[in-house]
């Protein structure tokens, strides 16, 4: 499976938000290099929806990245034939 777990934010983005770190995680990288990061929580609203996740500091530009569990606690999914974001069918099983 490729894709980013976590949002991902630059340390600027972070600051501004006053966000507090609250450990550090280890992520690899596109390149296949192995990088660790402090990781905080952030409330984020997609669409008029709101859900506070887990998300990345990463290095100053670097580019966001909306991550796969902040979509799904949004109930959200990437529509891979036109790249929009649409309706996660939720389950309860």
């Amino acid at each position: 499976m490729l894709g980013a777990i976590y949002t991902v934010i630059p340390k600027g983005v972070a600051e501004r938000l006053r966000l507090k770190k609250l450990g550090k995680r280890k992520f690899k990288t596109a390149n296949g290099s192995v990088v660790e990061y402090p990781v905080s929580e952030a409330h984020i609203t997609i669409g008029g929806e709101g859900v506070t996740s887990i998300v990345a500091i990463a290095d100053e530009g670097t580019p966001i990245l909306l991550g796969v569990t902040t979509l799904e606690l949004l109930g959200l999914q990437v529509d891979p034939v036109s790249g929009k974001l649409v309706p996660l069918e939720l389950m309860i099983l």
